[in-house]
């Protein structure tokens, strides 16, 4: 079954048990896969890592917006934004321990002979690229930061 469906069928089951939070967050999703399917002019569904990367942009905005919240002390706004995100994240693919992103860097520095800061934009592309939708950018550049200081 594809992304849609599947979220078609989460939509349906909130529907049922009028869960507004998850209601909201899936018809956003929906919204989400909607516009960059007419983005691109196709009627076609879009590729698995398209829709990997629109979900964890949807997961990190919520995520930001809880922070952002969470600053003000505003926790009425931070609790429906946090609830999303583990809805959304459902949809994602399991995210990687820090070891074994840790390890996938190891592998890159060795791989492109990575000496210093300078090269981290190579390691952070080559990185980013294999495990898209499984690991988070932030800690990504923290983990290649560490190892080539």
């Amino acid at each position: 079954m594809s992304l849609q469906d599947n979220i078609m069928t989460a939509m349906k089951a909130a529907m049922k048990e009028k869960d507004q939070t998850a209601l909201a967050a899936l018809r956003a999703v929906k919204a989400e896969i909607l516009l960059a399917q007419t983005a691109s002019g196709s009627k076609e569904e879009l590729t698995e890592e398209a829709e990997i990367k629109i979900l964890s942009k949807m997961v990190k905005q919520r995520k930001d917006s809880a922070a952002i919240f969470l600053e003000q002390d505003r926790k009425d706004l931070a609790d429906p934004e946090l609830a999303q995100v583990d809805i959304i994240s459902q949809f994602l693919p399991a995210q990687l321990s820090e070891e074994k992103i840790t390890e996938e860097v190891m592998k890159a520095i060795a791989a492109i002979g990575a000496e210093g800061m300078k090269d981290m934009g190579k390691v952070m592309g080559i990185v980013s690229k294999k495990l898209a939708g499984q690991a988070d950018g932030k800690t990504i550049s923290n983990i290649v930061k560490a190892k080539l200081l």
